[in-house]
Order: structure tokens, then C-alpha cells, then sequence
């Protein structure tokens, strides 16, 4: 498994408001000592959207540390048209420290919605349905296909693995054939409405959420 190249493009400048609701300004004197300090955000201030007990810190020893408690939660998306969704996905994967994501399809992938968050995260490239299936086996993975496509079962009901990859599919085309028929099991998130369906990044948080009950300590 490969991880991609982070985009190190600059978001540019934070909008105008209370320092506070967008980050801390320089660290007072004396600075902390210790590797996992990153000397720029000490004299500058960290305005990265992160939790207060990683202010100031190099992303390096955040990851470090995100590693010793991730979720054996995978998630995998469908990169055939650019979708715009893959980044929302990206970031909720961010919220519930997922161990992996994988892109399937298109190297390159619509970062817009990830908001840098993909920088904490091991992001996975696989040109193929094949090459991803043969990792899922080598790691001991169900693949869980979320869609509303015959014989799903519906979300709310459905007890996931805990060593599962929940599969989805790109805005309006869903899941293809190809990787439907290397799902082990389907689920669909029932609508009440007069939709067929939800958003692809509504229906990957609903989903994550749903492991998250079933799986996930809560946060100390």
C-alpha cells in the first residue's frame, strides 16, 4: 500500500474574526522543549483546526501519537469522477481516526472538503478493484458496500464487523458492478423521504457513526 503525497497547497488565510475561533496566537516564553515542537508555530501561533492538546505540535508527532489509538475502522471511496464528496468523506475518517482510507480509481482526488485533515491520515492508492480486494484479504477485512441497491440490508439494523472497510460508491452512479460483486455484505441507510438517496458524505458520517456505537470506546 502506498501513501499519497499530502497536498501542502496553502488554504490562505484564515477569515477575519476572534483570534480564538480560529487558533492561538505565539506560545509565550519559555517555549517547551522536545522534538514533537514545531518551532514555527511557537513563534507564529498554530491556527490549524485542531484539539487544544495539539496546538503547536509538528503533524509528524501528531500522527505519531493518533497511531497508538487508531480504530481498526477502514473506509474506501470511488475516485471515477472527481468527486467533490471524497474530501468530506476524508474528513470525517479524520474524526473517528480510521486506520486507513483507500482511493479506488483516479490517483488524484478532490481535496477541497478534507481541510487538510488527510495529513493525519494513512490515505491508500489502488488503480484497481483487484488490488484493493487482494489488501482487504492480506489484512483480514470484510468489504461492507453502503448503497441503496437490492439485497442491502438496512444500516440500522446490521451488526458490522469490527475489521471492516465500508465501501462508497461517487455522487449519483453509487457503487459499481465491479465492486458490488466483491462486497461481502450490502447496507443502505433507510429514507423517509422523497429521495432516493443521501449524499454520499451524509451517508459515509451516518455510516462511520453507526461502527462508532457499536465499536468505539468514547473519548477520554
Amino acid at each position: 500500500m502506498r501513501n499519497l503525497k499530502n497536498d501542502e497547497a496553502s488554504l490562505g488565510p484564515p477569515p477575519e474574526g476572534p483570534a480564538d475561533a480560529y487558533g492561538v496566537g505565539p506560545h509565550p516564553r519559555p517555549w517547551p522543549e522536545g522534538p514533537q515542537w514545531d518551532p514555527d508555530l511557537l513563534a507564529e501561533g498554530d491556527r490549524r483546526n485542531v484539539p487544544d492538546a495539539f496546538r503547536y505540535r509538528t503533524v509528524d508527532s501528531i500522527v505519531a501519537e493518533l497511531d497508538t489509538r487508531r480504530h481498526p475502522l477502514r473506509v474506501a471511496i470511488q475516485n471515477w469522477e472527481h468527486d467533490f464528496n471524497i474530501g468530506s468523506i476524508v474528513r470525517t475518517a479524520n474524526a473517528f481516526n480510521v486506520a486507513g482510507v483507500h482511493i479506488l480509481g483516479r490517483r488524484r482526488w478532490n481535496r477541497r472538503g478534507a481541510m487538510v485533515t488527510d495529513r493525519y491520515l494513512h490515505v491508500h492508492h489502488h488503480a484497481t478493484v483487484a488490488e484493493f480486494v487482494e489488501v482487504m484479504a492480506a489484512e483480514s477485512y470484510v468489504i461492507v458496500g453502503v448503497d441503496n441497491l437490492p439485497g442491502s440490508v438496512p444500516l440500522e439494523t446490521a451488526r458490522l464487523p469490527e475489521r471492516v472497510c465500508l465501501v462508497f460508491g461517487s455522487e449519483g452512479p453509487g457503487l459499481t458492478t465491479e465492486l458490488v460483486a466483491v462486497c461481502q455484505q450490502l447496507v443502505a441507510i433507510s429514507q423517509y423521504g422523497s429521495t432516493r438517496s443521501l449524499n454520499a458524505g451524509a451517508a459515509a458520517a451516518i455510516a462511520m457513526y453507526h461502527w462508532a456505537l457499536q465499536w468505539a470506546d468514547p473519548p477520554r
